[in-house]
């Protein structure tokens, strides 16, 4: 089975292979060099090996990765499922040509099909590109985050509300069972 999922100008997405060595080193360099945040690869091999049918890379007309998305889904407090984009890197030579806008977009759609409630991620303060960007698919500023990366930069904690579930404050607290509601 092919892990291709679409071609857009000459720039092909695909879903993550978790037995392909050569797709994993160069996830890592990627990461290593165009991330602010120095990720140890047992953090992102924790996300490409737990849920790699959740991690999207961009490749080139050389098959060179040059942007990917890493991301996860778990419950949360045992009422929602929660969505989380743990990364997302372009390579600077690729950047303004909607790759890091397709990458939240399939991230989006399909975590939406697997029923997520929400989505939730981290980014700096200070990274204007990547405020609009989420900011332009609905992601709220719910917490700013101080001194949260190594950097010392804050962040901002962003969410995207996807069902009702998401917009109730109730949604955060476990449901008692029925004999006990009054």
């Amino acid at each position: 089975m092919s892990n291709l999922l679409r071609t857009i100008n000459n720039l092909t997405y695909h879903r993550f292979d978790i037995n392909d060595q050569d797709e994993f080193k160069q996830i890592s360099k990627l990461i290593a060099i165009h991330l602010s945040e120095p990720y140890s690869i047992y953090v992102y091999w924790y996300f490409l090996n737990n849920w790699p049918q959740y991690c999207y890379t961009v490749k080139n007309d050389k098959s060179v990765i040059i942007g990917v998305i890493i991301s996860k889904i778990e419950p949360h407090r045992e009422v929602r499922m929660r969505g989380y984009i743990g990364m997302l890197v372009i390579d600077p030579e690729y950047r303004k040509m909607g790759i890091a806008s397709n990458l939240v977009k399939l991230t989006i759609e399909n975590m939406t099909q697997d029923n997520v409630d929400e989505i939730m991620l981290e980014t700096e303060v200070i990274n204007e590109g990547a405020l609009k960007l989420y900011e332009s698919f609905g992601f709220l500023r719910t917490k700013r985050l101080y001194r949260y990366y190594l950097n010392t930069h804050d962040a901002y904690r962003l969410i995207l509300p996807l069902t009702d579930k998401a917009h109730t404050r109730i949604a955060f607290l476990p449901q008692l069972p029925q004999e006990q509601v009054t």
